[in-house]
């Protein structure tokens, strides 16, 4: 009898560590409150009624990351005028794109999460994936990404620096479909702060990501 191979997720998972919360959106840093999405730094399906939506930024030689139609992120400031700091910009907004896919179940197998994440970041990804996965839930809603602040360090290494504001994402169980509200508190907004190396393929991946929940300086 053929064994099914290990998709990507299910393979670090293992490795990973578990202890991360539903509120670190993949990140490093842990804290936050469960019910709201942080897709930055991550079901098995979306729900039925929702088609997934392709990446508006998907090239040639990219995968294209799919979200459910439930689920809108936007990302600000993506025109900077400088093609290696917008480059950077947009391989880290596919990145964050890649962490919901694979909790929304639109990359099960967790492609595009390996693509756009590298070391501790995709460690800490495939770790805030299963615990989506253990809680069978989802994320739906909108969540907007701004003051996204490129600093470039050299030809292959660039640090990001960016908000979220995740006062209207949620957390939505699989098997019911409700929705986890919650209100609007400090909390709903969210400081990253992330390091990108240029791999050999050209492509800017995320390798170490912290956020910090309730962040003043992200703050309307």
């Amino acid at each position: 009898m053929n064994r099914r191979r290990p998709t990507l997720i299910t393979a670090l998972t293992l490795t990973a560590v578990a202890a991360l919360t539903l509120s670190a959106c993949g990140s490093d840093d842990s804290s936050g409150d469960n019910d709201k999405i942080a897709g930055a730094d991550t079901d098995s399906g979306p729900s039925k009624s929702a088609s997934p939506s392709p990446s508006p930024t998907a090239t040639a030689g990219r995968p294209e990351v799919e979200l459910p139609a439930d689920l809108k992120l936007t990302f600000e400031e993506a025109d900077t005028g400088d093609p290696v700091k917008d480059a950077v910009l947009s391989d880290n907004a596919e990145r964050m794109r890649s962490v919901d896919a694979a909790i929304a179940g639109t990359d099960p197998e967790g492609k595009a999460l390996g693509f756009y994440n590298t070391g501790k970041a995709l460690e800490a990804a495939v770790s805030w994936v299963a615990q989506f996965e253990k809680a069978n839930a989802t994320v739906t809603g909108e969540v907007r990404y701004f003051d996204r602040k490129v600093t470039l360090d050299d030809k292959t290494s660039a640090v990001l620096t960016f908000c979220a504001d995740e006062s209207k994402g949620f957390s939505k169980d699989k098997k019911t479909g409700k929705v986890a509200e919650t209100p609007v508190t400090k909390n709903s907004y969210v400081q990253y702060n992330t390091r990108l190396v240029k791999n050999a393929d050209g492509v800017w991946q995320t390798s170490q990501i912290i956020s910090t929940r309730g962040a003043a300086q992200c703050q309307p």
